[in-house]
């Protein structure tokens, strides 16, 4: 019997390095590549349609965007704009949806080409190459994409392999901010792209960024074990996650990850994530580990394990309700932000690298597409697959919300029992 695998829905001819939702038009848009090096294997950002049919989902290649000999590694989208870590350059791509023409060809004055499109929109719509199938007839049958570069800023100084690590929008799409290989936060007014902070985080290269809503705080994980929030170029503090864990020595782990979230029916709340994972890797591998900080005072509230594979990327859902980990060996998993339990986990689904995560957007496009689950993520490897990851909802109450209140029940009885006899814990 072969492993568990979640549903394929898009296979591509090159490694899949990142991957994301647009909340407005519901397309999936992923990129990645070969990169500069001769071997044949091209560099693109395709651009998906999304749909469930009689309960099943599937995705349509719509559109190939050809990036040359730069391979997208990392991407943030902010509105109809995407901003892409490509080399040692950011490279903003603005990108438009048209309806179909609404054409005939001569096949449909004897009704057969209602026939053949209704087929063409059940096709797979790709060919060989990856590229969008069929002929211009066809196309007019689906939705139209245009895609136009519009603007490059370098955001790596590194003398040899320049590599933008990570990009991000804020919130209100006024802000992009970058972080390099070179160890530097570049921060640029948009869309005017005036330069407004430029400064070194880290002594190594960057793992991560990310802006609090509000824009007051900038967390960085850097290669050199640290995590440290900014307040513009001011250093606030630097955050300790295992200060109440002796057994955990000080470069026994690395920071890898961070991403602010907001939490379901607190308005004001905030909160932020870290991923921890070891520094070095022993053939008996100790855990990873997740930590639920508060996203204003940035104190550690919770930090549990989440298990012996290396964690390779992070992903946090629009409500702050679920966070979604990928594994270097292939693994995906989806975790309760309130308690840090694993809900679902599917061991090697990819078999290589999971390179990014996206959970389907709370937006009116996507309720449709969601069907009867609870939450959907998609997945995207080296080994080119994009994958649908889907818990289903069986309950009139979320499932995160019952396996929370189960442990609270739990604790509650142990409570009970300490109470009525003093001795029994």
């Amino acid at each position: 019997m072969g492993k568990r695998r979640a549903p394929e829905l898009y296979r591509a001819p090159f490694p899949l390095y990142t991957v994301n939702i647009d909340p407005k038009t519901g397309l999936i848009i992923t990129a990645g590549g070969g990169g500069a090096s001769k071997t044949g294997i091209k560099n693109g950002v395709h651009f998906l349609s999304l749909e469930l049919v009689s309960g099943k989902h599937s995705a349509t290649l719509l559109h190939t965007h050809d990036t040359d000999t730069r391979a997208t590694m990392n991407m943030s989208l902010g509105g109809d704009v995407i901003a892409a870590g490509q080399d040692g350059n950011c490279s903003l791509m603005k990108f438009g949806q048209r309806a179909p023409k609404q054409t005939k060809s001569p096949a449909d004055k004897d009704g057969a080409g209602e026939k053949s499109a209704a087929r063409r929109r059940r096709g797979k719509g790709q060919n060989k190459d990856g590229g969008a199938g069929g002929d211009a007839a066809e196309m007019e049958e689906t939705p139209q994409i245009s895609v136009e570069d519009v603007d490059v800023v370098q955001a790596d100084f590194s003398a040899q392999d320049p590599c933008v690590k990570c990009v991000r929008f804020s919130s209100d799409l006024t802000l992009l901010l970058s972080g390099g290989a070179d160890g530097y936060i570049r921060v640029w007014e948009f869309p005017a792209l005036k330069e407004k902070l430029n400064f070194k985080a880290h002594k190594d290269e960057l793992e991560d960024i990310d802006l609090s809503p509000d824009k007051k705080h900038i967390v960085t994980v850097g290669r050199d074990f640290e995590c440290s929030v900014w307040s513009g170029d001011q250093l606030v503090v630097g955050l300790c996650w295992h200060e109440n864990m002796p057994q955990i020595t000080e470069k026994m782990y690395r920071y890898k990850y961070c991403r602010f979230a907001k939490v379901e029916d607190q308005k004001d709340a905030l909160r932020l994530y870290t991923v921890q994972i070891p520094h070095k890797r022993d053939r008996k591998p100790p855990p990873c580990y997740i930590t639920k900080w508060d996203g204003r005072s940035f104190l550690p509230l919770l930090t549990k394990p989440c298990g012996n594979e290396v964690i390779s990327c992070l992903t946090v859902s629009d409500s702050g309700t679920f966070l979604g980990l990928g594994t270097v060996t292939g693994s995906v998993a989806i975790y309760i932000a309130f308690s840090l339990q694993r809900l679902y986990y599917i061991q090697e689904s990819h078999g290589i690298v999971v390179t990014d995560l996206t959970f389907l957007p709370d937006a009116p496009k996507s309720k449709a597409i969601k069907g009867e689950n609870e939450v959907v993520m998609l997945s995207v490897a080296v080994d080119s697959r994009c994958q649908m990851h889907a818990v289903p909802n069986r309950r009139s109450f979320p499932l995160w919300l019952v396996l929370c209140l189960c442990g609270l029940m739990v604790v509650a009885v142990i409570l009970l029992l300490q109470s009525l006899f003093p001795g029994f814990i």
